[in-house]
């Protein structure tokens, strides 16, 4: 017969446990939270409320995302014991062969006219197969070559951004196909309507992920959270989402931008009508880059792997992986990311520009780095790098906002980088990791 305590999965010691302790809340998680929270409120002082509108949390959200999908790579990378220096400018090359694919030689060789339905695609694949292959380049030299990443990217830092400077001529790139620049998401975005859809799907699927979570611990008869407690998780999970599609709801399209809109389907646009942006695209691929690397590293082979080599290198490879192999993958992941971010970033800008992507290796390693990630290797989360991504972000808009000097801004950013890292080996060596 099974008690009231198992079927509920609590434990008998629970009682004796705080509301953190409870909720089993990652506390670096939350610190990052509440680091991110201070910096909202300072800077929404700053500026007289102008931080927290929803006009600059859509700012800050698109401007994101870029970095934010390259930071998900970047954990993998440096759980493996391995450094990218080189995102930056790999970004920059993928950049110019996107920009050149679909400016210049699908119009000029193939005779597809700006506004065709292949440009967008075909231009996003060349960027992405452009950056998989550079990133498996590297994986070669690093894992079956034995050349440190430290050298192998320092030298890509300098060769892929001069590459993608002659590729172009140093010239900026534009205008771009139509199509393709909602990929960025500052044209681009869902609506009101079909972002509230997308908010209640979502929300309901967090709901069923923590139901889930909590059935598969009481199968395995592992110990559970007290059911108000998964109720509360689900709930943060449920207003968190909802409530950010409410703010980027509330940012309406402007009313010149609506009547042109009205006037190019022939339409008269009505007295008093308003329509708020929406999720943008570009978060809408983000959330799907943080899916999809969350299931690879928590449910695949190659994630166990990942994290095995990082733990101890030489012990994954006396089990039988394949390390250099891992390093190679790992890499072409990597450059994939890079791609697609320079897709995103490129398409938000509505151009390539020369300077695309400078001095983002330091806010990726940054990002990875405040989100959890251990130089040590073996540790890190993907959820983390993405809120250490928006950090730096806000951090540097807020900057912005209060008049702060461009130079000095990278000054703040690369103390932050170092606190973070030290915070980062006192939290390990209390918590005895190190």
């Amino acid at each position: 017969m099974t008690d009231s305590t198992q079927s509920t999965g609590a434990t008998p010691a629970q009682g004796d446990k705080n509301l953190f302790q409870s909720l089993e809340l990652d506390m670096r998680l939350l610190g990052m939270i509440g680091a991110f929270v201070i910096i909202a409120i300072g800077f929404s002082i700053a500026t007289g409320g102008n931080f927290l509108t929803p006009r600059n949390i859509f700012n800050l959200t698109v401007q994101t995302v870029s970095v934010a999908i390259m930071a998900t790579g970047m954990v993998f990378v440096i759980v493996t014991r391995n450094i990218d220096l080189s995102v930056g400018a790999l970004l920059a090359v993928c950049s110019a062969v996107v920009a050149i694919v679909q400016v210049r030689l699908l119009p000029g060789t193939f005779g597809l006219e700006i506004g065709s339905p292949w440009i967008a695609p075909l231009a996003v694949l060349s960027g992405l197969l452009v950056g998989t292959l550079i990133g498996v380049f590297n994986g070669v030299l690093i894992g079956y070559q034995a050349i440190p990443a430290f050298i192998v990217t320092l030298g890509g830092f300098l060769v892929w951004r001069y590459a993608g400077w002659f590729l172009t001529g140093g010239q900026t790139i534009a205008p771009l196909d139509s199509n393709f620049i909602l990929l960025g998401g500052a044209e681009g975005t869902l609506g009101e309507f079909w972002s509230w859809v997308i908010g209640i799907l979502a929300s309901v699927a967090a709901v069923w992920a923590v139901y889930s979570a909590r059935r598969n611990r009481i199968n395995h008869n592992f110990p559970t959270k007290p059911l108000w407690a998964e109720f509360t998780v689900g709930g943060i999970f449920v207003v968190a989402i909802l409530g950010f599609v409410a703010t980027l709801n509330a940012y309406a399209v402007p009313a010149g931008k609506l009547r042109r809109l009205f006037e190019a389907r022939g339409e008269v646009m009505p007295e008093g009508f308003s329509q708020g942006h929406g999720l943008p695209i570009s978060v809408l691929i983000l959330v799907a880059v943080a899916i999809v690397m969350t299931v690879v590293a928590r449910k695949t082979r190659l994630g166990r792997y990942i994290f095995a080599t990082g733990g101890n290198p030489d012990a994954a490879e006396l089990s039988g992986i394949n390390t250099r192999l891992l390093t190679v993958k790992v890499f072409a992941i990597m450059g994939f990311l890079c791609g697609l971010s320079a897709v995103v970033a490129q398409a938000r800008l509505q151009a390539h520009t020369t300077d695309i992507g400078t001095l983002d290796e330091l806010r990726v390693i940054a990002a990875a780095v405040i989100g959890g990630t251990a130089l040590s290797g073996g540790a890190g989360t993907i959820y983390g790098a993405i809120l250490g991504a928006l950090i730096m972000q806000s951090l540097t808009s807020g900057m912005g906002m209060v008049g702060v000097d461009s130079p000095l801004q990278n000054i703040v950013v690369g103390a932050v980088l170092v606190f973070a890292v030290w915070i980062d080996i006192v939290y390990r060596r209390k918590t005895g990791d190190i």
